[in-house]
């Protein structure tokens, strides 16, 4: 009935273990598989390829602020650099009525005293440190007193008035400031 003779012997035994009906249903399951495989890879892809372009906006994003933050930190750099200069110390040191000091002496770890000090010079001293409200004081606005004004009192003493860095004339207190 067949066109092929059948098997005999060892070729029959085999012909057994291999089922001959149905390579054509074997084939589905394994097309189905690659399909299902490379439909995954080409998902996976995707969203890896979408992660990574997420991750550079935010790179680039960093890399803005990065750069200004170091802008920023480099003006404020300036300023310090510019506010501790040896002359704009020594100009706000005298705005404060800051003197320069005369000789030091420096003690060693034993106790023993190097150098001799000395006291800063008569020229700075005369026109010795203002107090902290002298330099922000406003002018008073209350009258003067005046000798007929009040009698049996003394006249009050003038304020002295020293040169202020902007070449405004400032009121120097009349009275002691406390602890000096």
């Amino acid at each position: 009935m067949s066109s092929k003779p059948a098997p005999r012997g060892r070729a029959a035994r085999l012909a057994r273990l291999i089922p001959a009906g149905r390579a054509r249903a074997a084939r589905t399951p394994f097309v189905l598989l690659v399909v299902l495989l490379l439909g995954g890879g080409l998902l996976g892809l995707l969203v890896l390829n979408s992660a990574l372009s997420e991750g550079s906006f935010e790179l680039d994003d960093i890399q803005r602020k990065t750069k200004s933050l170091t802008d920023e930190e480099q003006a404020l750099q300036r300023d310090i650099d510019a506010y501790s200069a040896p002359d704009a110390l020594q100009r706000r040191a005298r705005e404060l009525g800051m003197v320069p000091g005369g000789d030091p002496a420096f003690l060693d770890p034993d106790g023993s005293v190097k150098g001799v000090p000395s006291a800063a010079p008569r020229s700075a001293a005369l026109t010795g440190p203002r107090a902290p409200e002298a330099l922000t004081a406003a002018p008073s606005t209350a009258p003067a007193t005046t000798p007929s004004s009040t009698p049996g009192r003394t006249p009050a003493r003038p304020a002295a008035t020293t040169p202020a860095p902007g070449g405004a004339l400032r009121s120097a207190p009349t009275t002691p400031t406390p602890g000096r």
